[in-house]
């Protein structure tokens, strides 16, 4: 009897020098990038708070958390709304500044393996990494990353 796999829309965020893979499911919509009201004492990952569908939501640089450089937002920065997992968020939402839209992409367990050399840092909003094909992304932990902004913006669940 022949294996039976199971498709996952998917979308690959791209980052500088990476791209984050999340199911199409949790990313509500993908907007242009314009500059988040900030705080002049927040850390440089946290954004600030952009207006979208009138709710103020959390923005991240998601490279900036991972000790990672980001590129300065340009004329193809997007913002990737996501819907937030964990309800710890007052929102419900919060956004990834993208270095681009991303790209749809159906995967399975025929191209998708862990990528067994990728080591997750401590504190990472990163689940794991994965090789399909001849690319490799990241799994973000959007648990956890919720659970980062949740203590920056100092909401109690």
């Amino acid at each position: 009897m022949p294996d039976k796999f199971e498709d996952l829309y998917s979308l690959l965020v791209p980052l500088n020098g990476n791209r984050l893979i999340v199911p199409r499911a949790c990313v509500a919509e993908v907007v242009r990038y314009s500059e988040p009201e900030r705080s002049p004492d927040s850390p440089a990952w946290f954004r600030g708070l952009i207006r979208w569908n009138d709710k103020l939501i959390p923005v991240v640089w998601f490279e900036e958390l991972c000790g990672l450089k980001p590129t300065e937002p340009g004329g193809r920065t997007r913002v990737v709304v996501f819907h937030a997992l964990s309800k710890v968020l007052a929102t419900g939402y919060l956004g990834i500044i993208a270095e681009g839209f991303p790209q749809m992409i159906r995967i399975n367990r025929k191209v998708i393996k862990l990528d067994e050399d990728y080591e997750v840092q401590q504190d990472s909003p990163v689940f794991c990494q994965v090789r399909m094909i001849n690319e490799r992304a990241l799994v973000p932990d959007l648990e956890k990353l919720e659970a980062t902004l949740q203590l920056q913006l100092g909401e109690v669940s």
